[in-house]
């Protein structure tokens, strides 16, 4: 699927700032940039449009021979991190070049892609919310149980899909919709309004919308 551009960064944690109305806005802080874009992708040679973008730079003994050498033909120094963004059109983007946060604008819609915080193993009523059973007469410690999951010898097999105890949490959540706030060039910031996915100083993909 196609997207519109964006960068990588990382999220700082949450506060607030005033509006000119003196009203309190929550917004997630994240530094994010400068990204060097590490490959450009194009349909006559790759049969789709992208762009690799890195970000945290790495030492070369912790950086493979193979990616050594990717690296290089960008010029820009070793990297931890890589992602690719799918683009609809040819890219404009050239090998090497820098993407900061000056690509977004302050009131501009994004979304925002991160690892959520893993909660371990949890039970059917916090993982999914469920009621459980009764607290009164006749109910006798099976309160938080999971009950039925299936039916009898046809089929056989509890369906896929069934809500169940199990992991809850570290999985690639998107959230859609998110205004930017504020962009602090000076200080690869951008404000954005709201909360994002992952823990602080979680890695973020922040696209446009």
């Amino acid at each position: 699927m196609a997207e519109k551009m964006g960068i990588l960064g990382r999220k700082l944690g949450m506060t607030r700032i005033f509006d000119g109305a003196g009203a309190a806005v929550p917004v997630t802080v994240i530094e994010a940039g400068p990204c060097p874009v590490t490959q450009v992708k194009t349909a006559d040679t790759d049969g789709y449009n992208a762009v690799q973008i890195a970000m945290t730079p790495a030492k070369e003994k912790h950086t493979p021979k193979a990616l050594q050498g990717h690296f290089a033909k960008a010029g820009k120094g070793l990297f931890r991190h890589l992602r690719e963004i799918r683009l609809s059109g040819a890219p404009e983007q050239e090998l090497g070049q820098e993407l900061t946060v000056e690509i977004f604008a302050a009131g501009e819609k994004v979304k925002v892609t991160g690892t959520s915080m893993g909660k371990g193993y949890q039970g059917r009523m916090r993982r999914w919310n469920f009621a459980g059973s009764k607290d009164t007469h006749g109910c006798e410690k099976v309160h938080r149980n999971n009950g039925s999951i299936g039916n009898n010898t046809f089929p056989g097999h509890v369906f896929k899909g069934r809500k169940m105890a199990g992991h809850w949490g570290n999985e690639t959540v998107t959230e859609l919709g998110l205004t930017i706030v504020d962009v602090r060039p000076e200080d690869n910031v951008i404000l954005v309004k709201g909360s994002v996915p992952g823990p602080k100083n979680g890695l973020v993909l922040i696209r446009k919308q």
